[in-house]
Parts: C-alpha cells; sequence; structure tokens
C-alpha cells in the first residue's frame, strides 16, 4: 500500500462503522428532485433543503431551463473569459438592480465565488477578520490569500456575531487595510448576525465590510433581498455575495458591488477565470425565479415566515431546544452524536428527511438535526414531522426534561 492508501485506511474505519449499523447519513441518492421526493423507493419530506421557497420545481422554471438548452445547450465549455452569453449579461443586470448595487456578476458557484472575492482582494497591507463560525468558503478564501506568498494577509478571528471583538481585531490590526467577512444567517444556528452594528464598527475603523447573505436572500426584508434589506443598511454594505443554491433554485455564485470592483475582481479572480461558465439552463432558471420574486416577493417570503413561526412555536411547545435561532433554520439539539444519528435514521424510516450535523460539522457537545422550514412545506407536513419529533424525542431523551445523559457509545 502506498502512503495515501494507509492514510484512507486509517481514517475510513469511523464511516464503515457507520454504515454497517445503518446510521451513516450521507451522500443519500435522491430518486427525485423537490421538497417532496422519493428516497430507496419511499415518499419523503426533505426538512434539510435550502430551496426555502419551494421554487425550484415550479414549472414555469423547469420549461426555462428546457428551452435553454435548446437554444444553448448543456454547458458553455468554457470559462466566462470567452463563454458569456447575453442570458448572463442580462441577469447580472437585473439582479445588481433588484439587490440595489451597481453592479454583479455571476460565478459557477457561491463558494467560488466567496474565494475568489477575498483571494482578489487580499494582499499583504490586508487584514481580513473572520467570524469564528463562518462558512468552509469564507475559511477557505482567507487560508488561500494567506498561502500565497506574494499576498500574505493577515488573518484574524472575531467572536460570533459579537461587535465588541470584532473592534478589537480591528483596533489591534497590524496591516492598513481591513476586510471583514461575515454572514447575514449562520447555516447552522440560523442565527442573523448584528448588521447594523458591525457597520458601525467598520466605518469607525475604515475597515470594508463583506456580507455572505446566501441564506437570507429570499427570506429576509420585504421584498427578499436579505439581511441589508430587513435592517435598512441599504448603501452601507460595500460587498454582498449570495448564491443560486438556495432560494433560486440552482448553483451559482452572485458577486455584488461597485462597478469598479466587480470589474477588479471578474479579471483578477482565478475561481472565475479559470472555471467553466456557469450553464444558461440554470442561468435561465434563476432569471424565471427572479420574475417571480419581482412580481410576488412579499407574498412568497411572508408565507415563508408564517410557517417558520408555526413550526417553531410547536418545536419549542414541545420542549426542544432550537439553540441561536431566530430564522426559519432552526436546529433541533440533541448535543449528542448517537442521539442525533439514531433519531434521523427513525424519522427517516417514517417518511421525514433532516440530516443530523455531527463533528466536525459542529463542536462535540452541539450535535443537531438540520430543520430547515421552507414555503413549500404544507401544514401536513409539519405536522407529521412534529408528531414524529414528539414521539423520537421522548425516545432518545432529546427534549427539554429528564434527560439520562449521552447515550452508550458502540462507535468513535
Amino acid at each position: 500500500m502506498s502512503w495515501i492508501d494507509e492514510k484512507a485506511d486509517k481514517w475510513l474505519p469511523l464511516i464503515r462503522q457507520a454504515r454497517e449499523q445503518q446510521v451513516y447519513p450521507l451522500f443519500r441518492p435522491y430518486e427525485t428532485g423537490g421538497i417532496h421526493s422519493v428516497l430507496y423507493g419511499k415518499p419523503v419530506v426533505n426538512f434539510s433543503s435550502n430551496d426555502y421557497l419551494g421554487l425550484t420545481t415550479h414549472p414555469k422554471v423547469k420549461e426555462a431551463a428546457k428551452l435553454a438548452v435548446d437554444r444553448f445547450a448543456c454547458g458553455l465549455s468554457s470559462s466566462r473569459v470567452q463563454a458569456t452569453t447575453t442570458a448572463h449579461v442580462e441577469l447580472e443586470e437585473r439582479l445588481a438592480k433588484w439587490f440595489g448595487f451597481e453592479s454583479c456578476v455571476l460565478f459557477t458557484t457561491g463558494y467560488q465565488a466567496m474565494v475568489g472575492t477575498i483571494q482578489s482582494l487580499s494582499d499583504r497591507d490586508t487584514t481580513l477578520v473572520l467570524d469564528n463560525l463562518s462558512h468552509a468558503c469564507i475559511l477557505d478564501g482567507a487560508f488561500l490569500a494567506a498561502g500565497v506568498p506574494t499576498a500574505a494577509p493577515e488573518v484574524r478571528y472575531f467572536n460570533h456575531n459579537s461587535a465588541k471583538s470584532l473592534e478589537r481585531c480591528l483596533k489591534t490590526r497590524q496591516r492598513k487595510n481591513a476586510l471583514v467577512l461575515m454572514e447575514g444567517i449562520y447555516s447552522l444556528d440560523g442565527d442573523r448576525a448584528p448588521l447594523p452594528e458591525f457597520v458601525e464598527v467598520c466605518e469607525r475603523y475604515d475597515a470594508v465590510l463583506l456580507c455572505d447573505d446566501a441564506h437570507g436572500t429570499g427570506t429576509l426584508g420585504k421584498n427578499g433581498t436579505g439581511l441589508i434589506e430587513e435592517t435598512g443598511m441599504q448603501g452601507k454594505v460595500p460587498i454582498v455575495i449570495s448564491t443560486f443554491s438556495k432560494t433560486f433554485g440552482g448553483i451559482g455564485g452572485i458577486l455584488l458591488a461597485k462597478n469598479d470592483v466587480v470589474e477588479y475582481v471578474k479579471h483578477n479572480a482565478r475561481s472565475f477565470m479559470f472555471s467553466a461558465s456557469l450553464p444558461v439552463p440554470i442561468v435561465a432558471a434563476a432569471s424565471t425565479i427572479l420574475d417571480m420574486m419581482e412580481s410576488e416577493g412579499p407574498a412568497l417570503v411572508q408565507e415563508l415566515h408564517e410557517k417558520s413561526a408555526y413550526m417553531r412555536k410547536n418545536l419549542l411547545q414541545l420542549g426542544f431546544d432550537l439553540g441561536k435561532s431566530d430564522t426559519h433554520i432552526m436546529p433541533v439539539m440533541c448535543r449528542d452524536r448517537r442521539k442525533a444519528l439514531f433519531m434521523h435514521v427513525a424519522l427517516l424510516e417514517s417518511g421525514v428527511f433532516m440530516i443530523p450535523i455531527i463533528y466536525p460539522g459542529c463542536k462535540e457537545g452541539e450535535e443537531r438535526l438540520r430543520l430547515n422550514v421552507t414555503r413549500g412545506h404544507t401544514k401536513e407536513d409539519m405536522d407529521q414531522a412534529l408528531e414524529l419529533l414528539d414521539t423520537y424525542g421522548k425516545v432518545f431523551y432529546v427534549q427539554s426534561g429528564e434527560d439520562l445523559g449521552p447515550m452508550e457509545e458502540n462507535w468513535s
């Protein structure tokens, strides 16, 4: 065996054991798409989906993608440098206007948008300041920039959602410029960032604020444009990055900023210059969803909020711990690996899918089920999930009240 075989063999027993115990939760193959799907030949309701407005399977969206295949085929076989279409340009212009920014550019994924933007803007004069619960795309963008000898920015972390901690980092930074990286809604905890406080601190210390609003797009603000709209911070956040992989029902990254900043990133981001262009069927689908957001966005967002409020009220009444959540993302805290794994299996056997989040996805002792409420869930879906959670929550001692402690470990 080579050293890479030995490395894999040393790490894989954990995965093999989870599969043997039939609790391995990852890479389950869906047989159909959408919130109401099929797994292993059985219908399931997916509560781990990020399709927050339930528009991915809308007939108009699917039809737009089909027509785009006829016109542009499935892909463009090159990067945006030589594979830009009128569809890309038109959607970029529309998104800039809808979000309230001068300019927009589409990346092939949200991950690439974040990594490329951080890499482009970082140099030896830059301090990158990250929330300590930042998404992997922010971490990897910072690591990539820091690992380039000609760039090598300083990297610092502030305590989650703490303006005071952010201020300490900015006050003691060792580089002239600062780029602060935060998220609108944190995808595992479901809590919002205190954006007005961050804006005020950044203005005092002459720092540029970048907001990753992937989970706020389509879910926050009257029109669904995100946390900036909801908090009245229009014009106060220089850079926003979002995605098509949640509300816009596909895949793709969105960078919003002033014209010159967008142009600079377009010509310097390696993840943009050297990655295949976003397929036009995806562009067409996103454009159709934007049509819906422009014409009926407030009603769609309001329906999501009403369903979230219903689910939250009932989960709390049943005694579940939702952690820090104050949005449609509601982690059902199990605080034990086996409880989370076996709860997920019991729910799946009964037709409800909630993926368990365990270490290293979260800290040990913060294991949870990922529960996302979407506009596409019906009251019957939510009631089914609540009934099953109540049943299995009692079986596995997940609800508040009597707690017999962590279940015996059979795999580690």
